[in-house]
C-alpha cells in the first residue's frame, strides 16, 4: 500500500471512530501552511465529511491570512463548513501581544504559552486532522498515526499493512484484533477530550511536494519567496529563520518591541526584582539570541516569570 492510500485509509478510520465516538465529523485544523493542504486534499479523495478551522494567532503573515480565506472560500462553495476561530485567554479576546505583556515574559522554546492559548485550543472534545510529520523535526518522532491527547500522551504505531486487512468496527468500535495498537486509541477515545489523526505522518519531504506538484495543489506564496515555514513571525522554534521573517515584515520587529515595552512596565509594578532588562531592545536582543537554553532559564529573575505564568 504506497502513502497516499495509506493516508486515506487513515483518515477513514479516524472518521467512523470521530462520527461514532463524538457524532461530529472530523475536524482538519487548517494552518494554511503546505502540510494542512495536502490534508485537505486527501480528506476530499477519501470521500469522508469533515471541516476546516483556522487559529488566528495574529502574528502570521498577511500572505496566509489571504491564503486562508481565499481556500475557505472555495470550501464554502462546495458545503464544507469552515470556521476561523479568534484566540481568547481568560474569557476575553486576546493577541500574541496582549500575551507577551501578561506573561511578563517573551514566548520561547521552553515557554510556549503562545502556542497552548493561540494555536492548541481547537478540537476540545473531537477528533481532529494534523498535518504532523517526522520529517519536519527529531521532536515530532514520538508522534504516531493516531494519538490521544490528554494528561498523558499516547502514541499509536504505523501498523503493516497485512493488519490493515483485520481491522473492522463493530457497534462498540472494537477491533477484531486484539493486539492492533489502534484499539487502545480508539478505547480511549471516549475518555479524552481531543485525540487526532495525522494520515501523512510518514510522509518525507520529497513525497509531499512531488504530490503537491502532481495534484496541482495550491499552496501558501510565501514558500515561493524563500519560506521553509509559514507561521507566527517570530516563532523561536524557527531558529536563525526568523531574521529572514523580520527582512520581509519589518513591521512585525515594531510590534514585538511595543509588546516588550509594555510589559517590562508591568513588571515593574508585579515584580520587585526587575533587573534583567531595561529597555524593549534588551529584551529584544536576548530573544533575538534564543539559543542557549539552559543559560536562559538560570537568568536572573526568568523562573518567576515561569512560575507566574503557571499560576496564570
Amino acid at each position: 500500500m504506497d502513502l497516499e492510500q495509506k493516508a486515506i485509509e487513515r483518515l477513514k478510520l479516524g472518521s467512523q471512530v470521530s462520527l461514532a465516538h463524538y457524532q461530529k465529523p472530523l475536524l482538519l485544523t487548517y494552518s494554511g501552511g503546505k502540510d494542512s493542504d495536502v490534508c485537505l486534499d486527501l480528506a476530499q479523495r477519501a470521500g469522508i465529511p469533515f471541516e476546516v478551522c483556522h487559529s488566528l494567532t495574529t502574528a502570521d503573515a498577511p500572505q496566509t491570512i489571504q491564503h486562508v480565506k481565499k481556500k475557505f472560500a472555495m470550501l464554502e462553495e462546495a458545503g464544507i463548513h469552515c470556521k476561523i476561530n479568534y484566540p481568547t485567554y481568560k474569557g476575553k479576546r486576546t493577541s500574541m501581544w496582549r500575551l507577551i505583556e501578561e506573561k511578563l515574559i517573551p514566548p520561547t522554546r521552553t515557554v510556549r504559552y503562545c502556542c497552548a492559548v493561540l494555536k492548541e485550543t481547537d478540537g476540545n472534545h473531537r477528533a481532529i486532522i494534523t498535518g504532523v510529520r517526522w520529517d519536519e523535526s527529531n521532536s515530532r518522532s514520538n508522534r504516531g498515526e493516531f494519538d490521544v491527547v490528554g494528561a498523558k500522551k499516547d502514541r499509536v504505531s504505523v501498523m503493516p499493512e497485512e493488519e490493515h486487512k483485520q481491522l473492522y468496527l463493530s457497534d462498540e468500535l472494537y477491533l477484531n484484533n486484539d493486539n492492533d495498537s489502534r484499539r487502545k486509541w480508539m478505547e480511549n477515545c471516549v475518555k479524552q477530550r481531543k485525540t487526532t489523526c495525522n494520515p501523512i505522518i510518514d510522509w518525507p519531504n520529497h513525497v509531499l511536494w512531488d504530490y503537491i506538484s502532481s495534484e496541482h495543489i495550491e499552496i501558501n506564496p510565501l514558500y515561493q519567496c524563500g519560506f521553509h515555514r509559514v507561521g507566527c513571525i517570530g516563532c523561536p522554534m524557527a531558529g536563525d529563520r526568523r531574521y529572514f521573517g523580520f527582512q520581509w515584515f519589518p513591521k512585525y520587529e515594531i510590534m514585538y518591541k511595543r509588546a516588550f515595552a509594555r510589559m517590562l512596565k508591568r513588571r515593574k509594578s508585579r515584580l520587585a526584582d526587575n533587573t534583567i532588562w531595561e529597555t524593549a531592545d534588551d529584551v529584544w536582543n536576548w530573544w533575538m539570541g534564543d539559543k542557549n537554553l539552559d543559560g536562559q532559564i538560570e537568568m536572573k529573575g526568568v523562573r518567576k516569570e515561569i512560575a507566574l505564568r503557571e499560576e496564570d
